[in-house]
């Protein structure tokens, strides 16, 4: 066997294809430079995103997020002032004036910065992963992350929560060892840092782990100064996040924001029966949601498979017992946290886990299925079509394109508004009543005055009824509306919602209507969502919308 081996290496012809597959197997197995690796996704974002890129801003962006960095933008304060202040840290806002200072102040410039952000997490996620795993499982995990949802929405949507997720995915590739590292750890805690500043619910991702490294003292004893070390270097980030609320409580006398943002979000929350309530919802957020049940199905389903062997008594590597122990950890920290936390059950709070989640499938999948390709195809199909496809159950509209729809309803009833009723009073609820009265929203060119009532439930318009003072209203779906299907598929909607979670349901456009005396002059419907424009018959209303129609034709011709 020798010789005849020696003799084919001797052949010139097999000598070369013998250091052709030599070359390939080494170029193969090369990881991607980590340089190519960011403007790939960021490439890979922005043109998935491009039909996104100039709708204007949409509800918390417009409550809260864009009026904060606009305030800062104009006037460099920390603490907005044209919106309620939530104790938000400030680094977003601060990320987005400096975009717009660069760029001008335009959705698009918002949007394909919130992008930057997003391409950068997932990139510190890419390394994470090719670290505990490899270049093909980083891929994968990666491009399902980016197609999930949740995920593809918050891309570009100007929330701190896309933020706190990025620098998050980035203190984990520092984070998860083996082995404390004092180096990583001090990198770790840093990116740690960030996230807390740019969103404080981020500082229960070192919270947890130094939780779980005060435990690998008492478990290794012959590494406890190494984990105490650690334990001390994830406790740091408290410290910035403390300084800012210090900051915060000397400016306005608020330690964590206005009085009704706190008793909504956090006193408001603490009830047993909703916290269980909360803590089913939350655990279905990290299971079932828009289509995250196939990929978990999947997991499940593979590993009642044996593990594969690339060679005779060798089985494919797992993710370490010991990082999908911290993954744990952080798993269950935060679904506890945001079942206690925050008045409404949004997912995007839970951002930073869909990426955790999804290489646990991916990693098992790997492991044990030999064609997994073809499951991680599967799963970004289910992702798509949940993109596209409202579920039979309550959800937020950002958590999938159902956003754009509810903004782009805004837009044609603003548009229809300001056509058939310019100058007039406006009966509307929040956000539109924001979007009215601030143009740089991207909804109107100048402010239009608003009577403004909390939403289009029963109680509200009947307040409505007796206000009067109005010449029109913009209304529509507040919330989402469960296309009517068995009462065993309506999966959340049920009477404790509305007890524990202040949830309401808007009146349909025709009632309103009759109960407001009001003419319907526009509607539209679109993915189980609605707005009407209606037009009120009042004393003298014809002469002033005559008026202010006038004015507002002479004052266009003299700008144009």
């Amino acid at each position: 066997m020798a010789a005849d081996s020696s003799l084919r290496h001797d052949s010139p012809a097999e000598r070369s294809r013998w250091a052709t597959r030599v070359l390939y197997r080494e170029h193969r197995n090369d990881p991607v430079p980590a340089w190519l690796i960011f403007p790939i996704i960021y490439a890979f974002l922005f043109l998935t995103h491009i039909p996104l890129l100039r709708l204007p801003y949409f509800w918390d962006e417009a409550g809260y997020y864009i009026p904060a960095a606009f305030d800062f933008f104009r006037t460099g304060t920390l603490i907005p002032f044209s919106t309620l202040t939530n104790a938000h840290p400030p680094l977003p806002a601060i990320y987005l004036a400096l975009w717009w200072k660069i760029s001008g102040f335009v959705p698009t410039v918002t949007r394909l910065a919130v992008c930057l952000v997003a391409a950068f997490g997932l990139t510190g996620f890419f390394l994470l992963v090719r670290r505990l795993m490899n270049d093909s499982v980083a891929a994968a995990t990666t491009l399902l992350t980016a197609l999930y949802p949740v995920w593809f929405t918050q891309t570009t949507l100007a929330q701190a929560d896309i933020f706190a997720a990025a620098a998050t995915l980035w203190a984990l590739n520092f984070a998860i060892h083996e082995a404390p590292d004092t180096r990583q750890g001090w990198l770790a805690a840093l990116w740690f840092s960030i996230a807390a500043l740019c969103k404080e619910t981020a500082i229960a991702m070192p919270l947890a782990l130094c939780a779980w490294h005060v435990w690998e003292i008492r478990r290794k004893p012959e590494q406890a100064r190494d984990h105490r070390r650690t334990a001390l270097q994830f406790l740091t980030p408290v410290l910035p996040l403390a300084a800012w609320y210090a900051y915060h409580f000397a400016k306005t006398g608020h330690i964590f924001g206005n009085p009704q943002y706190v008793r909504y979000n956090a006193v408001g929350t603490l009830h047993v029966i909703r916290f269980v309530l909360a803590l089913g919802e939350r655990l279905m957020q990290v299971t079932f949601y828009m289509n995250l049940f196939v990929p978990v199905l999947c997991m499940v389903a593979a590993m009642f498979l044996p593990a594969l062997e690339d060679e005779p008594g060798v089985k494919r590597p797992r993710v370490s017992w010991n990082a999908q122990a911290q993954i744990g950890i952080l798993l269950l920290a935060n679904v506890l946290l945001f079942s206690v936390l925050g008045g409404a059950l949004l997912a995007r709070y839970l951002l930073p886990l869909y990426p955790l989640i999804l290489l646990l499938c991916v990693s098992t999948w790997r492991r044990r299925v030999r064609q997994w390709g073809w499951l991680v195809a599967l799963s970004g199909v289910a992702f798509l079509l949940a993109l596209f496809i409202n579920p039979p159950y309550r959800f937020a509209p950002e958590d999938n394109l159902t956003y754009r729809s509810m903004i782009v309803l805004q837009q044609r009833g603003i548009a229809e508004l300001l056509r058939v009723a310019p100058g007039g009073v406006v009966l509307t609820a929040w956000p539109t009543t924001d979007e009215l009265r601030k143009p740089e929203l991207g909804y109107v060119k100048r402010p239009v005055r608003v009577v403004a009532i909390d939403n289009f439930s029963l109680p509200q318009v009947e307040r409505a009824m007796a206000l009067r003072d109005y010449d029109a209203a913009l209304i529509f779906s507040t919330k989402y509306q469960i296309v009517r299907l068995p009462n065993w598929l309506r999966l959340g909607d049920s009477a404790w919602n509305e007890k524990y979670f202040g949830q309401y349901h808007d009146l349909p456009p025709e009632l309103i209507a009759r109960l407001l005396q009001g003419d319907r002059v526009w509607q539209a419907s679109s993915r189980g969502l609605w707005a009407a424009v209606l037009l009120f018959s009042r004393p003298q209303m014809a002469e002033v919308l005559h008026a202010a129609g006038t004015a507002t034709a002479e004052a266009d011709s003299q700008r144009e």
